[in-house]
């Protein structure tokens, strides 16, 4: 049988649950297990701490998945987990006006490495570690099963996939290929995603919840939506009654995106209301222009996937949120998020503080967000709360 002996006193973590091992913590391994195959996680006596898949190619050497030495980990298991996740999110089935959400949620839904997301009648699939590579075709034919979808469609998260020494992973694993942009529905409204090439695996699912809080601070104000992407919250903001809006995003394919999900919920947009160019340039340039608006929204992408990342991602976070501040009239409001796991949301708050500082203004915090319920955060694995939001009125 293939085992791990942990270190002595490495075993805490694993009877509190948490679901990862780093390489430090490991004694020594036998059975020659190959990369993603399951072990036996024992303590430095031998005794039994639970089943877990390991890779000696990653820094996360073990990903925990069962406590009860009584539960192998075979093909059932996979399936009843996957079935269990999914069964979880029922009532979002039913629906009427929503129709895309996250179905397995890695870590926070006992699946670690394994992110299977729902775009209307297709599915994406996420295998970020090489344990998962290896069940790769059980998920495949489970969610073929239990869904019925019209395709399933991989998107490798490769900055991931390389810190488990995986390759490049993109392509359709089953049914038909999607189309090149694909309608889904939020929270009443329509928008286009494009599952192959689009952001994340096609589409900001985790901010569905968020849109609507920060569009109702929308109406009468003119608004400014950076990092807008393909508009998700401009359009929120200008159906609430937003009195103007300016979108700004560096790349030109997601600003035809978002007046395409602008034109499909009979909402227009002129070109004066669309800026191409770097974010941190564009506000330092309105501010020089003296420009002004009532409502900022900053959802940048992640700054910070680690936290050996953390401190230059500090920098340019208070650099974006000072240059926000900067810009918002009186007692308006800042709606900023960070979605970088290397930054804890009072590390987030901290760096918000500094902003105001420095741009001599006083914050008042009206909401805390983070991310949406089928994004759930499991309480032994705190990392897997890794957007952090914050509504403030800027004084």
């Amino acid at each position: 049988m293939n085992f791990v002996n942990l270190k002595t006193g490495k075993e805490k973590p694993v009877r509190l649950h948490h679901p990862w091992i780093f390489s430090g913590a490991i004694a020594r391994a036998g059975g020659n297990p190959e990369p993603g195959e399951i072990v036996a996680i024992n303590d430095a006596g031998g005794a039994f701490l639970a089943w877990g898949y390991y890779n000696p190619q990653s820094q996360i050497a073990l990903r925990l998945l069962e406590w009860q030495q009584s539960a192998p980990v075979d093909e059932n298991w996979w399936r009843r987990k996957i079935g269990d996740a999914i069964h979880r999110r029922n009532h979002l089935f039913q629906r009427d006006d929503t129709d895309s959400f996250r179905l397995v949620h890695a870590e926070a839904d006992f699946l670690p490495g394994l992110i299977v997301d729902k775009y209307a009648d297709f599915v994406v699939l996420q295998s970020q570690t090489a344990g998962i590579d290896r069940v790769k075709q059980v998920v495949v034919d489970t969610l073929i099963e239990t869904l019925k979808p019209a395709g399933i469609y991989e998107r490798g998260d490769q900055t991931a996939r390389r810190l488990e020494g995986l390759s490049h992973a993109n392509g359709l694993l089953s049914g038909e290929t999607a189309p090149d942009l694909l309608e889904i529905k939020e929270n009443g409204l329509r928008f286009l995603v494009n599952l192959r090439h689009g952001q994340k695996t096609g589409y900001y699912l985790d901010q569905r919840q968020n849109r609507q809080r920060v569009a109702s601070f929308a109406k009468n104000r003119t608004m400014l939506d950076a990092f807008s992407y393909s508009g998700s919250f401009g359009l929120y903001g200008r159906i609430a009654g937003a009195t103007s809006i300016i979108c700004i995003d560096s790349s030109p394919t997601s600003l035809d995106l978002l007046k395409k999900n602008f034109g499909i919920n009979s909402y227009q947009v002129v070109e004066d209301e669309l800026v191409h160019g770097d974010v941190f340039q564009v506000l330092r340039k309105f501010h020089e222009e003296g420009r002004a608006f009532d409502l900022i929204v900053l959802d940048p992408p992640k700054l910070a996937p680690t936290k050996a990342q953390a401190g230059q991602a500090q920098r340019a976070y208070k650099d974006l949120n000072l240059s926000a501040m900067k810009l918002l009239s009186p007692a308006g409001i800042l709606a900023t998020f960070s979605c970088s796991s290397g930054i804890t949301i009072e590390g987030f708050q901290q760096i918000v503080a500094w902003a105001a500082l420095d741009a001599g203004r006083e914050v008042q915090i009206m909401e805390r967000l983070s991310q949406g319920e089928d994004h759930p955060v499991r309480l032994a694995f705190p990392e897997s709360q890794y957007l952090k939001g914050l509504i403030c009125r800027i004084i």
